[in-house]
C-alpha cells in the first residue's frame, strides 16, 4: 500500500461516519509533512479535513536536531519515501505521542464517545514540608 492511501475505519461498527488518515503531502515529491485526517459520510462524502503537521507536533524535533536541523531548513519535520528500497523506515525514531493526542482530540469531536478519555496526568502537585514553629519565648520588646 503506498504511503499517501489508508483505508478508512468506522469507529462505531455500523455507523456511517468514517474517520480516514492519509500522509500530507510536502512541496516536494514523495515527501511528508504531517497526517491529513477526515471525517467521511459514506453518503453525503468529505464532511471535515484538518493536517496535523509533524513539526507542530515535535514528531521528528529529536532526529532533526540531532542532525543540525532547523525549522524552514528542508527535510525538517518531514520524511521521504524511497520507493527503490524497501527496507527503509521513514518514520523510524518519530515521537508520535503529540499526534496522538491530536487525533484524539480531533476525533472526540467527529466521535464523541467512541473511545475512551485519557486518564488525566497528574499534575506535580505541593509537597507538604516541615515548617519551623516560632519560638514559645516571649521576647523582651514585644512585652506590654
Amino acid at each position: 500500500m503506498p504511503l499517501s492511501a489508508t483505508p478508512t475505519t468506522p469507529p462505531i461498527p455500523g455507523g456511517p461516519l468514517r474517520l480516514r488518515i492519509d500522509f500530507s503531502p510536502s512541496q516536494w515529491a514523495s515527501e511528508y509533512a504531517g497526517l491529513c485526517l477526515a471525517t467521511l459520510h459514506q453518503d453525503r462524502g468529505q464532511l471535515d479535513v484538518t493536517v496535523l503537521r509533524f513539526a507542530d507536533h515535535k514528531t521528528f524535533d529529536h532526529r532533526d536536531s540531532t542532525r543540525g536541523l532547523q525549522p524552514h531548513n528542508s527535510g525538517y519535520g518531514t520524511f521521504k519515501e524511497f520507493k527503490n528500497r524497501p527496507d527503509w523506515v521513514p518514520w523510524e525514531g518519530a515521537h508520535t505521542n503529540g499526534l496522538r493526542e491530536a487525533i484524539e482530540q480531533y476525533s472526540a469531536v467527529s466521535f464523541p464517545g467512541t473511545w475512551p478519555a485519557p486518564a488525566p496526568s497528574r499534575a506535580a502537585g505541593r509537597t507538604a514540608r516541615p515548617v519551623p514553629s516560632p519560638s514559645a519565648q516571649r521576647s523582651a520588646a514585644r512585652a506590654r
